[in-house]
């Protein structure tokens, strides 16, 4: 059984060597078996995938842990197979059963089953953390998972909804995280007071996918190593070390000296930089990423449907997009983002600060006010933050920016006690319902609230929204749901308490050295498994 040591390497000399290097002086080159990544990764506040609702552990996870399916990267419209070899859905829509893969393993030996599906989807149920409502929405209940999800043989796992929905809508949500599939025998080793190895599963790996974890410590190192006992293609590369690196130019500086492979976190005139350099090319790709201030509604003054108003024409959009996130994203002002069925193009918000003037005026705040925002100290957020600062004070708002690392920001935001928050949303699954679910959806608007989307976040009432969401995701009409889509957008941009800023474009500084490294249309899809050096 492999042990997999708290904050601990456990690898091979080489391995040993290869991180002491690179988080100690420069040198002049990686190893050739290993990918070094310098990302700022400081949002990782667990690995568990029941519990993990970051963007930066989505990649890990998604390296590190097999699904039932997996998003065709190439054709975002369908789901292929991961663990599951077919599936079938009854005709009545309710019934989905897959069978499992014969003779696959998880990294510690034991073998994958039926029975490990039914536990993982069980589990993350049962422990109700953020991600679990991607899987309650279908009528999983603690009460009932045990036989809504299970194993009837050891090669078949049964799931059963609530409603007929769109038969991609469910595949896309498996997809998630959140349905990522544990290794019983080793979590249950590590249940400590019945919390399903929750504890000990935050900081330890216990999946079969390409890669394994093998270490985090936390706003300093994350190693993966290949996974021997992976069913498929075996990782090309020994291991992979990302470094947390928060500033553009460290991470340009190590590229260029060859302390890394990858830079993740250039800011515009880095990336310029690196596309004349010899030696280093760049890599794209669009994400499901949106970029957004959140105001909480618990604010009187945020409250007034004239100040919301008023602060979405206090950003100077075009200026933000010709410097801050040049080449690193597009404005983009409604909640699904491009290439997603029921896209909404629409930006009717620009810098207007005598419009802005007179909403405040009309909410008895000639003289502005005060606030605060929570803004994860890195960029280009900080710029935006700084450049929204400067506008907002042009019709008398004073902006005070509160800086943070991820964990502090999202902590706090997700507690609600925040006026404004900056941050971004990333698509869970590849379906509409991702993001019109957490934007447009509030089921229960009190603080114990069991789903806490972006509009609980916010503390943004909306029943005859949340109903008008839950209506869109059954229609099985696929040219009237995306109507359905357009008109939520419509709404959301018109009255929401949040200002849509821009999609997101990640980039990467890539040494030439390094093949086959490619940004995925999601952070669960940045697969590093595939890539290999010459």
């Amino acid at each position: 059984m492999m042990n997999f040591g708290r904050f601990r390497i456990l690898a091979a000399g080489a391995a040993i060597s290869a991180i002491m290097a690179v988080t100690g002086p420069a040198w002049t080159a990686t190893p050739q078996d290993t990918l070094v990544i310098a990302w700022a990764f400081d949002d990782i506040i667990t690995l568990d995938p029941a519990e993990s609702f970051e963007l930066s552990t989505g990649e890990i996870l998604g390296n590190g842990y097999d699904r039932l399916v997996r998003l065709d990267i190439n054709d975002t419209s369908k789901v292929v197979n991961d663990i599951a070899e077919s599936w079938t859905v009854s005709d009545d829509g309710l019934t989905y059963t897959f069978k499992i893969k014969p003779d696959l393993k998880f990294a510690s030996g034991n073998p994958v089953t039926a029975e490990d599906v039914a536990f993982s989807i069980q589990r993350a149920v049962k422990l109700d953390k953020s991600p679990a409502f991607i899987l309650t929405q279908f009528g999983l209940t603690p009460d009932n998972v045990d036989e809504k999800a299970k194993a009837t043989d050891p090669s078949t796992f049964v799931l059963t909804v609530d409603q007929p929905y769109a038969p991609s809508f469910v595949l896309n949500c498996l997809t998630a995280d959140v349905g990522s599939v544990v290794d019983k025998e080793l979590v249950m080793q590590n249940v400590v007071d019945n919390d399903y190895g929750n504890a000990w599963l935050k900081t330890h790996y216990a999946g079969s996918g390409p890669m394994k974890i093998r270490d985090w410590r936390a706003n300093e190192i994350l190693v993966l190593e290949r996974n021997d006992n992976y069913y498929g293609d075996k990782a090309k590369l020994t291991r992979v070390i990302y470094r947390h690196v928060k500033e553009s130019a460290t991470q340009r500086l190590l590229l260029e000296k060859g302390d890394v492979d990858v830079a993740r976190n250039l800011n515009p005139g880095d990336i310029e930089a690196v596309s004349k350099e010899e030696g280093l090319s760049l890599t794209s790709k669009p994400k499901g990423t949106i970029y957004y201030f959140g105001l909480n509604q618990k604010n009187e003054t945020l409250a007034k449907p004239e100040v919301r108003e008023a602060l979405k024409y206090l950003i100077d959009y075009d200026a933000i997009g010709a410097t801050l996130i040049k080449g690193l994203g597009e404005v983009h002002q409604t909640f699904l983002p491009r290439g997603m069925l029921g896209e909404l193009d629409e930006k009717p918000y620009k810098l207007d600060v005598k419009k802005a003037k007179e909403l405040l005026e009309k909410a008895g705040l000639k003289d502005g006010f005060s606030i605060t925002a929570d803004i994860r100290s890195i960029q280009p957020d900080s710029g935006i933050a700084e450049s929204v600062q400067q506008t907002f004070a042009k019709a008398g708002v004073k902006l005070e920016i509160i800086q943070g690392d991820g964990k502090q920001t999202l902590t706090k935001y997700r507690a609600r006690n925040h006026d404004i928050y900056y941050g971004q949303w990333g698509v869970d699954y590849w379906d509409p319902h991702s993001n019109a679910d957490t934007f447009s959806s509030n089921p229960d608007n009190s603080d114990d609230a069991s789903s806490k989307t972006l509009a609980w976040r916010n503390s943004w009432d909306i029943p005859e929204l949340t109903k008008e969401t839950k209506a869109a995701v059954l229609e099985r009409d696929t040219a009237k749901r995306a109507a359905m889509y357009q008109d939520l957008q419509k709404k959301v941009l018109d009255t929401g308490p949040y200002i849509l800023l821009y999609q997101q474009t990640e980039v990467a500084g890539v040494r030439d050295n390094v093949e086959n490294y490619r940004l995925g249309p999601s952070f669960s899809t940045n697969y590093v498994f595939q890539v290999s050096k010459k």
